[in-house]
């Protein structure tokens, strides 16, 4: 049984490496390439090694899963390396249903459009066909992850495909479509749903909402997200992801807006 990150020993970089490295081992491969990402060491090699294990055949869970591959993906994603693009694209038609989740959550990250095709490709059938795996505790793709990650990638063609989803039956992957709606089209009624969703009954769902705004960028939403009925941390979170967003936008050198104070404001009432 692989170790939880919190119950393994502590590593260096060339132990990390070394581990990473050889192959008796698939736990001590596992952590590492956690470790790798989690401490954002970007050497060549450790690039080279992690994108080898993308196609590693050895470390199966019980079902049939590739654990390395999901913590290599993740890890990569991390690293902000581009050599990643082609590797992660390629997860994304592995028959591991967590490796392609984790391969989507690296290319939004990695922010290049080389995989604006392939991910659009995985909403073929719409939402007729984003239904369960019959035994399995989720859909046929991850799709909450695909659709933010078009919204991310700046996705418009993708629009029409994504549309659809503001009906589907899961309130999480409405709410993952409306962000990327956002994101796409700068219209407020995309923002207000998501808006809408802090004020589910599940906390689960709450949770989900305040992180689609704060990825999404609506201004707007700054008030609502501090009185949303969730975690102080995860409140400050999103609100922080707005402030970035927003002094992105902002003429260079430019920081003390109006809505920027705002939602500092915000922040500073909920330390």
């Amino acid at each position: 049984m692989c170790k939880e990150p919190s119950e393994a020993p502590a590593l260096t970089v060339a132990d990390a490496i070394a581990n990473l490295r050889q192959k008796e081992d698939p736990g001590l491969r596992y952590y590492a390439s956690w470790w790798l990402g989690r401490f954002r060491v970007r050497e060549p090699v450790v690039i080279d090694l992690l994108l080898e294990a993308l196609t590693d055949e050895s470390d199966r869970t019980p079902d049939g899963g590739y654990s390395l591959r999901r913590n290599a993906a993740t890890a990569l994603g991390k690293l902000g390396n581009l050599k990643a693009v082609p590797g992660l694209i390629d997860c994304l038609n592995c028959t591991d249903y967590y490796v392609r989740e984790s391969a989507a959550l690296a290319l939004e990250m990695l922010g290049d459009p080389r995989a604006i095709p392939p991910l659009q490709a995985l909403l073929q059938g719409g939402v007729a066909a984003a239904i369960p795996v019959q035994g399995k505790p989720h859909l046929i793709q991850p799709y909450a992850a695909i659709l933010e990650a078009l919204g991310t990638l700046g996705a418009e063609t993708a629009i029409s495909d994504i549309e659809p989803f503001l009906s589907h039956a899961l309130p999480k992957i409405q709410l993952a479509s409306a962000r990327a709606l956002y994101q796409l089209t700068g219209e407020r009624s995309y923002g207000d749903r998501l808006v809408a969703g802090l004020r589910e009954k599940e906390l689960q769902l709450r949770r989900s909402a305040l992180m689609d705004l704060g990825a999404s960028g609506y201004l707007e939403s700054a008030p609502a997200i501090a009185e949303a009925l969730a975690e102080n941390s995860l409140k400050l979170i999103a609100l922080k992801g707005l402030l970035e967003s927003h002094l992105i936008s902002l003429p260079k050198g430019e920081y003390l807006s109006a809505d920027s104070l705002r939602i500092m404001g915000l922040m500073d009432q909920l330390l």
